[in-house]
């Protein structure tokens, strides 16, 4: 490593290569063959789905040509195919997308009469179901049933009967007579040799009210300024078919007579509802001392009212 040459080695160096006496200096160097490249291949164009009439079909502007490189090192070299696309990719499609369907749009205004129509007609199958449509055999309707009234009797009272109202009537009994001054109803009274009354009995009447409240009414109205004792209000049998309601209560009670000396009392009242709603009344009432006759009558007097209902 002197930096001498050895000896015998010649003026040649032995790092360069020296061609051979065969080698031609005028001879072109000869490249390497690479694989082609599927970008150098010329592809046909896909036919337009519009027909464009400055292409000639099958032919048109192909992909442009990629660049000449070569694989990199590491990757496999590309292979011919039939399309440029692979054998299993087709080539991207160029139709346009059809456009979607889109339904028919309603005016706003349309919808309420729409459903004002709807309602219209559902309403008038209705009224034609209810009413039978024409339907001529169905049945007529009930004719209304008739209103109450008073109702006929046969009962013919006598001459003597004194009328109360609504058909009914009471006879007096022999030494009862009829007070004139009372207008509400008919009240028949007998008198005791002084002048002074013994008993009272008294027809009278309302409507739409009920029997029991009618008795209640009557009996505190008889007994108001007085020490009374009532009894309790009790259901009586109705005699006759054309009642509806019949109540009674009796009653005691101190009364004052003119003098003002205490006088002993003793009564009943009675209420008997017809269906017609007319409610008469019996109110009798008399002295303790004279109860067995003036019952007696009272009794009498009661059958020819009852008879006249």
């Amino acid at each position: 490593m002197s930096g001498k040459r050895d000896k015998g080695s010649g003026t040649g160096n032995p790092w360069v290569n020296e061609p051979g006496p065969e080698a031609d200096d005028g001879a072109e160097p000869v490249e390497s063959a690479l694989p082609p490249s599927p970008w150098d291949l010329e592809v046909p164009a896909p036919q337009s789905p519009w027909g464009d009439p400055n292409t000639t079909p099958g032919q048109g502007p192909g992909p442009e040509p990629g660049p000449p490189y070569g694989p990199g090192p590491g990757t496999r070299p590309a292979t011919e195919t039939s399309t440029a696309w692979g054998d299993n990719v087709g080539p991207p499609s160029l139709r346009r997308p059809l456009p979607e369907k889109k339904s028919p749009r309603i005016p706003p205004l349309l919808i309420p009469i729409g459903a004002g129509v709807i309602v219209v007609v559902l309403v008038a199958v209705v009224l034609i179901g209810l009413s039978g449509g024409d339907d001529k055999s169905a049945d007529p309707p009930p004719s209304p049933a008739p209103t109450a009234s008073t109702p006929t009797a046969s009962y013919q009272p006598p001459a003597t009967a004194i009328a109360v109202g609504f058909g009914v009537s009471v006879v007096p009994v022999e030494g009862w007579s009829l007070l004139e001054k009372e207008t509400r109803g008919k009240e028949l009274v007998t008198y005791a040799p002084n002048g002074e009354p013994r008993s009272f009995f008294w027809v009278r009447q309302k409507e739409n009210v009920t029997a029991q409240a009618y008795v209640l009414g009557i009996v505190e109205g008889e007994t108001e300024n007085e020490v009374a004792q009532l009894g309790n209000v009790r259901n009586l049998p109705c005699p006759k078919d054309v009642l509806e309601e019949c109540v009674a209560i009796s009653y005691t009670s101190t009364a004052k007579d003119k003098t003002g000396a205490d006088v002993k009392v003793q009564g009943y009242v009675e209420a008997y509802r017809r269906k017609d709603k007319v409610v008469t009344a019996l109110d009798f009432r008399t002295r303790v001392d004279f109860a067995q006759k003036a019952e007696a009558d009272g009794e009498a007097m009661k059958k020819s009212v009852l008879d006249s209902l």
